[in-house]
């Protein structure tokens, strides 16, 4: 780093899979799968050095807190009290802040299959309450790579971690996204207003051009006459992948993976797979939301998607939302796991 602050990478291999995880950002840098005819490839965006890493503005891998996406106005109120957080994103705060957990050097010890990054935040970071201690371990497990997220603190706050991972599975640099086909197990996603702030709605995505439920590409709607994608600028949206009362009503399986189960318990949240290359992507995760970001602003537009498992954006000025308050006593937790595929 500038200061001299060492950054380190950890590399996990499996028969299957290779992952690089740098302690800068605690990102993702590469993950290296084969195809359906061996061909072995980077399936997620990155820099090939520190330097372009420091200068990139797009959260390439990187784990985004304290609060992962948009919080309205910058500001929030918890038992009464406000807080202003640093507006970097027009008159909202976006992945916490001008010096998220995207742009720190984390801690890492080797662990079992794989490397725990921890990280200190203190009172007063970027605006938020309370010393906030995080841990997010990757293990790596045959073609499985899974992410533990685990938050603690001194005083009451909120948080909300992701990994902003970019994922373009005809390999890094092979063209846009727009011909995976995607699915997203959820019948319901979070509208947004000016500033890509959800309007406080969860909108059914039957009938519109949000609706994933069946395999689809990427770019076949993505062009539509839609209010929601104008403001989007393609899809950047949350999707609702349980009921505020934790049902799932697509009730389905897929990869033997059971769809059913409440926040809390791993299940699908999406599927994607190359036509071209055969390689599938599915994302479970213990969240109730999840981020689909299809790359407008990438240097290279579409390059990549990013599918960010996590609570709601604005979630804590939206108390129909589930919470994301975390209490001095309490253990915040949460797992996603990216596994790769490939079809015949």
């Amino acid at each position: 780093m500038p200061d001299g602050t060492p950054v380190e990478i950890y590399t996990l291999k499996s028969d299957a899979v290779e992952a690089r995880i740098t302690t800068y950002g605690a990102r993702i840098v590469s993950i290296r799968t084969a195809d359906r005819n061996g061909k072995v490839d980077n399936v997620v965006l990155g820099c090939s050095s520190l330097a372009e890493y420091l200068e990139e503005t797009c959260y390439l891998g990187a784990i985004a807190g304290r609060y992962a996406n948009r919080i309205a106005k910058a500001q929030f109120s918890i038992d009464g009290e406000t807080f202003q957080l640093p507006k970097n994103d027009g008159e909202n705060s976006l992945h916490g802040g001008i010096i998220g957990f995207s742009h720190l050097v984390w801690t890492a010890r080797e662990v079992p299959g794989g490397v725990e990054m921890s990280l200190v935040s203190k009172d007063g970071d970027q605006g938020y309450p309370g010393t906030l201690t995080v841990q997010v371990r990757y293990t790596l497990s045959g073609s499985a790579l899974r992410i533990d997220y685990t938050s603690t603190t001194d005083k009451p706050t909120v948080v909300n971690l992701t990994n902003h991972a970019y994922f373009n599975l005809g390999g890094a640099g092979s063209g846009t996204i727009l011909d995976e086909e995607v699915t997203i197990l959820a019948d319901k996603y979070t509208p947004i207003g000016e500033g890509l702030i959800p309007t406080g709605e969860q909108a059914p995505v039957e009938g519109t051009p949000m609706d994933f439920r069946q395999a689809t590409a990427v770019g076949k709607r993505i062009g539509d006459d839609f209010d929601q994608l104008k403001l989007g600028s393609g899809y950047d949206h949350n999707y609702v992948l349980h009921g505020e009362n934790g049902e799932d009503k697509v009730g389905a399986y897929v990869h033997n993976y059971v769809l059913r189960g409440k926040n809390g318990e791993e299940k699908v949240a999406a599927i994607v797979r190359d036509p071209r290359t055969g390689r599938v992507l599915t994302v479970t995760t213990t969240e109730p939301g999840m981020q689909f970001y299809t790359g407008y602003y990438l240097p290279e537009k579409n390059a990549g998607l990013a599918l960010e498992t996590q609570h709601y954006p604005n979630s804590p000025n939206q108390p129909s939302f589930p919470s994301t308050m975390l209490r001095p006593g309490e253990t915040r937790q949460s797992t996603t796991t990216f596994t790769f595929t490939t079809d015949k």
